[in-house]
């Protein structure tokens, strides 16, 4: 008799965007991404941090200030990472896995390359209207999103 108690593909791809939070440096907001195909393999995975070359130590990771002393205008999006890191031909048809719903910027790029479907985690900045905006683009192009659903699992892995 087969394991009962195994991931199922949502479970798995949301673990993989979760764990690649942890590779994030960002003090107050981690996020990650895992981009999959159509046929359940992973195609490239990121999490947001300054772009390469770019060190983590010298540029800022304010939240408020002025604009060239917080992050935004330097941290690359992890939606935006992943895509980026994708070494192959295409991703026509692929879904991506966030932490967070995506902004515009990144919505942008994910329609661009073909993405059909977001699962996300959290979307907590629902209200703003990069949020409301990415929505907006992800309805006329025609890509769905949903809400992971949790099964309150937790598994813990010892590094």
């Amino acid at each position: 008799m087969k394991k009962q108690d195994y991931l199922n593909w949502d479970e798995y791809f949301m673990g993989i965007a979760l764990l690649s939070t942890e590779r994030s440096k960002d003090p107050s907001t981690s996020v990650g991404a895992c981009i999959v195909s159509e046929d359940n393999k992973i195609l490239s995975v990121g999490y947001n941090g300054m772009p390469n070359g770019c060190s983590d130590d010298e540029f800022p990771w304010a939240r408020e200030g002025n604009n060239l002393d917080t992050k935004y205008f330097y941290v690359c999006h992890a939606e935006l990472n992943a895509i980026l890191n994708y070494t192959g031909s295409g991703m026509k048809g692929a879904r991506i896995y966030t932490t967070l719903f995506p902004c515009n910027e990144c919505t942008k790029a994910i329609i661009q390359k073909g993405i059909k479907e977001i699962i996300y985690m959290s979307d907590k900045y629902a209200h703003t209207d990069e949020v409301i905006a990415s929505k907006r683009m992800l309805e006329a192009a025609g890509v769905n999103f949903r809400l992971y659903q949790p099964k309150g699992r937790d598994i813990i892995l010892s590094l």
